[in-house]
This record gives structure tokens, sequence and C-alpha cells, in this order.
């Protein structure tokens, strides 16, 4: 994940013909929306807890379940293109209001979560000039990261909105260093070095091939979030049919980088010296092969490019409640905005709990890959139901013309829904219990919505889900006071 760090969205009221994105700015969007923060880190979180045969198999499982997940936003942006507002409303559409608003309620969580990792790991690329900053996680580095939170804030608030040199600046700091480290690694790859314990059972604190597939997981879905990003602004597009077109170009585009850095970090250094690396760990595999200028490098273009995406992911973040209120899916409080366009409510609201978190992790010395493993798991409740939306369609044959072919669709469908499932399954408790936490207390803010449109709050099935939450999350928080679980 990353995000726009380049691509700040505009309220839609201010969308006209003359700024509708193109193909090209689409394709931009999805990229940039990817590659961020993930990918500097990825040596050492996918070698954590996997040798290269599971990497390798966690990379194919990954490029099946996302490419469903990328026809699933193709055939919904093109079928149901009233739906504006991206993997929330394909929720709500598909399985009623109290699915829908947990979809927007796991999205919101997904985006704050996800910038607490960038602040994170912003301190944690810093250290390495400073290291009273550690791993991103000590005073210093908190009181550092809080500074930028609301400096950000007050950016944000003022109305910036991002100049074509940050983009040009951001983009060049984020792609060209990955494309140096691919070709600088490839040059000096080492095959021997690869194959070394190929399997990982040589090392028995990596479990079996299943254990150290599911463990790299989280991970791979991490540095996809934004595979969407199309989508969301789907409003915003030119015609259509880019959508779908960008969609794919960005997904291909990413999987290579993403499966290349991982891979061939394997063949300089092996999977015990990867996994002992402190994260930006690109830097380390960099410096292993170039000497210290390389650690320099990837350091000074991870600061840069996080930077820049903690700026437009603040605004996202703000902006998810914000549009959700719009259409009563949230309470109409969120939907406030200043003169100047800003959904400051939001902001505000969205802005406290990611300096809350900050605050967490000073005291739980939480590490960038628990946030990114919390933020990863919020996100498969949009992610799964989106899948199950275009399956649906499919069987039902709802915005299909007759004797239209929908087996595609269905099985894209199908195998997505499957995939989150399987995403589900491989987040463990830890982390699935954190986010019933972070779940349960949405119920109070989709109540008061419900009730400021005059709406029935639930139905039965749905008081069923809410109270299985609420139980969730009260063995939840049992199981965290007892130590049994620890997610950070």
């Amino acid at each position: 994940m990353s995000t726009a760090g380049i691509n700040i969205p505009v309220p839609r009221a201010t969308t006209s013909a003359s700024t509708k994105l193109r193909l090209g700015s689409l394709t931009a969007l999805v990229i940039g929306s990817m590659v961020g923060s993930g990918v500097f880190s990825l040596p050492q979180n996918m070698a954590a807890g996997a040798g290269p045969l599971a990497i390798l198999i966690g990379w194919a499982i990954t490029a099946v379940g996302m490419l469903a997940l990328v026809f699933v936003y193709q055939s919904l942006a093109t079928r149901k293109p009233e739906l504006d507002a991206g993997p929330y409303a394909y929720a709500k559409a598909g399985f009623g209001p109290f699915i829908g608003f947990n979809s927007a309620w796991g999205y919101w969580i997904s985006a704050w979560v996800g910038n607490v990792s960038y602040a994170v790991i912003v301190f944690s690329a810093l250290s390495y000039f400073f290291p009273a900053f550690g791993d991103g996680n000590t005073w210093q580095a908190v009181l550092g990261a809080s500074i930028l939170l609301w400096l950000i804030h007050i950016l944000v608030l003022a109305g910036i909105r991002q100049a074509a040199v940050v983009n040009l600046i951001v983009t060049v700091a984020k792609i060209a260093p990955i494309v140096l480290f691919v070709g600088v690694v490839a040059v000096a790859f080492k095959l021997q070095v690869w194959s070394l314990d190929f399997t990982g059972l040589g090392n028995a604190s990596l479990g079996s091939i299943t254990a150290q597939v599911k463990s790299t997981m989280l991970v791979t879905l991490w540095v996809f979030i934004g595979i969407e990003g199309a989508s969301v602004f789907s409003s915003r597009a030119e015609r259509r049919k880019d959508i779908a077109t960008a969609t794919v170009l960005g997904f291909f585009t990413c999987l290579a980088l993403y499966a290349l850095v991982s891979l061939l970090s394997l063949g300089i250094l092996s999977q015990p010296e990867l996994a002992a690396l402190k994260n930006p760990s690109m830097a380390g595999v960099l410096e292993a092969v170039v000497g210290p200028w390389g650690a320099i490098l990837i350091n000074i273009a991870l600061v840069v490019s996080v930077v820049g995406a903690f700026l437009s992911w603040t605004l996202l973040a703000a902006e998810i409640p914000h549009v959700a209120a719009k259409d009563g899916t949230m309470p109409k409080f969120f939907g406030r905005e200043s003169d100047r366009g800003v959904p400051s409510t939001s902001l505000l609201i969205t802005n406290l709990l990611v300096q809350a978190f900050l605050v967490i992790t000073l005291f739980a010395q939480s590490t960038y890959q628990a946030l990114f493993y919390i933020a990863s798991a919020a996100i498969l409740v949009p992610y799964i139901f989106s899948g199950a939306y275009a399956a649906k369609l499919a069987l039902t044959g709802e915005s299909y013309e007759s004797g239209e072919q929908r087996a595609g669709p269905l099985f894209a469908g199908l195998l997505a829904t499957v995939y989150g499932l399987w995403l589900v399954y491989a987040a463990g408790p830890a982390y699935l219990f954190m986010c019933a936490i972070l779940y349960a207390p949405g119920i109070l803010f989709y109540i008061w919505a419900r009730r400021e449109t005059n709406q029935r709050v639930f139905h039965p099935a749905e008081a069923v889900l809410a109270a299985a939450l609420v139980a969730v999350a009260i063995l939840a928080v049992y199981e965290m006071w007892t130590g049994a679980v620890s997610p950070l």
C-alpha cells in the first residue's frame, strides 16, 4: 500500500469535463495507489516467515487472487457505473446497509491505521541518520511523527492540492530507486545463496510450507491495497472502459516490481539474514551490494515517498467517512466541510485516531509490520463483498443482457471471494481479534446514521451479525487482556 501520494481527491462537485482523468492518469493513479512504503520493506517482511519456495508460492497465489479482484473491479466499474464510491458502495448495493456500513468502516480503519504505519516507517528510515528514532516507535520517533501528522493536518485544512512539481518529485522518488534496486540486485544475484535452504524447512522456526505461505499473505495483500484506486475515482474517468484497462496495467506493473524485489533479494542475503534486517529492508540489501550509499539512497527515497503519500492518504482517509455520510451510510456530522471544501470534521476525527495509535505504538512497542498486518486484515471485508457482489450479479443476471456470457465474471467473483476468505484464515486470530475490536464500535455509528434518516436499524440477519461482532470483540479484549494474543 501506498496511496496516491500524488493524487489527492477533490470533492465531486468540483469535477468538470476539464478535470476528467484519461487512461494515463488513471494508470498512474492505480500504480501510485499501490507503490509506497510496502515495497521498500518487502525483503524482510517476506523472509521473516518464509523461505524461497514458500515466497514463490505466495506470489503465485497472490497473482491469481488479486487478478480475480482486478477483474471484479473491472466488471463492476462498467456494469454499475452509478456506484461511484468504490468498494463499500458495491457491498451496500449487494448485501444491504449494515454490510455496506462495515465495508466503509473497514476501509476507513485500513486507511488511518495505514497512516500510522507510514509514520512509523518514516522515522524508522530516519533512524539510519538519527539512531534515537530506533524502529520508529521510540518516544523521539512518536514525537516527530506527531508533529508531522499535525503539520499535514494544517496543510490539508488550508486546502492543499498536489502541484505538478510535487507530483514529479514523489513519483521519481518512488519508482526510480526501485528500478535501480532491481537492476543492481539482478546483476549481483547469486543462485547458490537463493537455493540455500530453498524450502525453508531447515529453519524449524518457519514451520511447514503451508505455514510459511500463510505468513506471506498479509504482506502481499498490503502492497496491493490500492488496486481499487481507479474504481474509487470512477466518476472522474473520461471513459468508463479506461478504468478496467488502467487497473490491469497497474496490477501487472506492480506485480512484476514486487516479485522481483522480494525474490532477487534472496539471492543476495540468506533468509535468516534478510529476516534480521531492520526496515526499510531494501536499504540493507542494496548496502550489501554497493556499500553505504545504497542504504542512504533507499532511506531518503522512502522518506520522500511516504511523506508525500502520508499527505494524500490523510485526506483520503478523511474522505471515506465524509463520502459515506453524504449517502446516509455514516452519521451526518462526518459530512461537514470547511469553507475551503475540506472534510474538516472527518479529518479531525481521523487524525485524532492516528495520534492515539501513535501513542499506543510507544507503549506497546508496535512495529511497522504489526500495523500493516492490522490495516491489511481490516480491508478484507470490502474486498470480500466486492467479489461476492460481482458473483451475485452474474448469478442473477442483473446488469447482463439476454444471452450474454456470465461464466467468466462468475468465476472471477467467486475466486476473489474465496481468496479474501483464505486471507482471513491466513491472518490468524491475533489480527482478526484486533480488527473485531476496531469494527465493533462502528455499530454505534451505524445506529446513529440509521436513526438520523428514520430507517429501520437492523433486519433480523443484521442483528445476528452485529451481536456476533460484539461477542467476538469482547472475547478479543479478554484474550488480549490475559496476554493470550497480542497483535501489537
